[in-house]
């Protein structure tokens, strides 16, 4: 796969400039409404575009990346909340299944390559310089605003690892009608111990963009949660330097 491009789609800034400060040089423009970045990595053309959160934006930009760039494969990458025991903060989690959550009903999705995905738990498990451990589970993307205690009590049996995140379902469907292989990853920001004390439509306006005028009149009405919002911007960078690890070694390895 030399002189090829690979496409990367991660949602937020915080989960994106870790990797940008491992790849170096890189090149940013606006396309369409979405900041993508260029460069080049083992011998290999980065395309990635930060899509901001939630399913519709999601889509929008897998469809932007594969038209713009041809890629072999799409990583898909993030953050997520760890919804049972297991994941720490600061382990990856590499998707088996997907499931797409609405309400009460959870629908099995296509997109995946398990082969892909396989190989790269694989290459991950061996790889000494990630900070924490490497998972395989199951990505459930959610479509509207849920808490992982909600997930957790509504889950089918047999669900394992789930990591709760709101983009993935959406890359893969794209990714799947354009035949495209996909590989997503999380690192873990928060565990299954920890329930936050708000929820993100609280922070972000209509589409899903963060607002520090929302933060800020957050804050005031629940002064409770600044220890968590501390602890999660801790947990975060520290998610954020081994996915960008993790990321540096699927796209140069893999």
């Amino acid at each position: 796969m030399k002189d090829t491009t690979i496409g990367l789609i991660a949602a937020m800034p915080d989960e994106i400039r870790p990797l940008l400060r491992l790849a170096g040089r890189h090149e940013k423009e606006r396309i369409a409404g979405f900041a993508t970045y260029r460069f080049d990595l083992g011998g290999r053309h980065v395309f990635l575009v930060e899509s901001g959160m939630g399913t519709e934006r999601a889509a929008m930009a897998a469809g932007l990346l594969i038209d713009r760039a041809s890629p072999a494969i799409v990583v898909n990458f993030g953050f997520g909340g760890a919804v049972t025991a297991g994941p720490a903060v600061g382990d990856i989690v590499v998707a088996t299944r997907i499931l797409l959550q609405r309400g009460r009903l959870f629908s099995e999705q296509p997109g995946l390559a398990p082969e892909l995905a396989e190989k790269t738990a694989t290459l991950l498990d061996g790889n000494h310089v990630l900070d924490g451990q490497v998972h395989r589970g199951t990505f459930v993307t959610a479509a509207e605003i849920v808490s992982k205690g909600a997930v957790a009590g509504l889950l089918p049996a047999g669900v394992a690892t789930p990591v709760l995140e709101m983009e993935t379902a959406a890359v893969a469907r794209v990714a799947a009608r354009e035949r495209v292989p996909l590989v997503a990853l999380r690192g873990i920001s928060d565990g299954a111990e920890e329930e936050l004390g708000f929820t993100i439509d609280e922070f972000a306006d209509r589409e899903m963009r963060i607002r520090p005028g929302k933060v800020l009149l957050t804050v005031a009405r629940k002064p409770w949660i600044i220890p968590q919002l501390v602890r999660l911007a801790r947990n975060s960078r520290l998610a954020g330097r081994t996915l960008a690890k993790g990321v540096m070694a699927v796209v140069t390895h893999l």
